[in-house]
């Protein structure tokens, strides 16, 4: 099946398989729903990968497949990209990498431009199950912009590159969340993605590439060493999709 996403401006084409559908989402959509009715509660679902992996585009599709399978329940896919901190704080701050200071600007998306403490608090409230605003991450922007969504749903599916990081002041996200699912893939497939993405903005090639040379990769990186295990674990292959996985109920 062919899934249309508009991400921030961008429009993103994906392709999942009559198999993915039927062996692996419908069964995670109604092992959710089952776990919602007997909690008896709002549902946090994190949905973990490293950039470049499809993470935004999978979210949105699981929220889209679900009002054919689950009934009487919202499914609302939303991301932690709304809490990059702000271009101009990230001009003006810098961070050490391994010894060395380097504008926060040019290694934008590691864990150190999220404001964490930020993300902390609208996790406490969404999954005390309030109803309340979320920022979003506008790519033609390059900033967040607050409360662009509601969130109200019964079954909220949160996407981000480090929701099962472990590593010190990330490992305990995933204390909020009812279900954990993380996606592996190949780290070259990933690169490619990422500068193809990255030229979608705009970005002239050589730009795009050092940028992804140099700071995305260590993020992908990041993620594929320093994922802590997760309930469902995808394996995405740019042949076949999701060929693999690991289910666990």
């Amino acid at each position: 099946m062919e899934y249309l996403f508009n991400n921030n401006g961008i429009e993103i084409k994906a392709t999942y398989s009559d198999e993915e559908i039927k062996s692996v989402f419908i069964p995670l959509l109604e092992h959710l729903s089952e776990m919602r009715s007997r909690k008896g509660r709002r549902l946090i679902v994190m949905l973990a990968a490293p950039p470049g992996a499809g993470k935004s585009t999978l979210s949105s599709y699981l929220e889209y497949l679900s009002g054919d399978v689950i009934s009487g329940m919202k499914v609302q896919a939303i991301g932690m990209d709304g809490f990059h901190r702000y271009q101009d704080y990230l001009i003006s701050h810098t961070a050490d990498i391994n010894g060395r200071k380097v504008q926060m600007v040019d290694i934008k998306g590691a864990p150190v431009t999220f404001d964490i403490e930020q993300f902390k608090i609208k996790l406490r409230e969404i999954s005390s199950g309030k109803n309340c605003g979320w920022p979003v991450y506008n790519r033609l922007l390059h900033n967040p912009v607050d409360n662009a969504v509601f969130v109200d749903g019964d079954i909220i599916i949160l996407e981000g590159n480090y929701l099962l990081l472990d590593e010190e002041g990330w490992r305990d996200l995933s204390d909020f969340a009812d279900y954990t699912i993380s996606i592996k893939a190949d780290p070259a497939m990933l690169k490619e993605r990422l500068i193809e993405r990255k030229i979608s903005t705009g970005c002239p090639k050589d730009d795009a590439i050092a940028f992804v040379e140099f700071s995305d990769m260590a993020n992908v990186m990041l993620c594929l060493e320093k994922t802590k295990p997760a309930d469902l674990r995808l394996s995405l292959t740019k042949e076949s999709g999701y060929p693999s996985c690991h289910f666990t109920c």
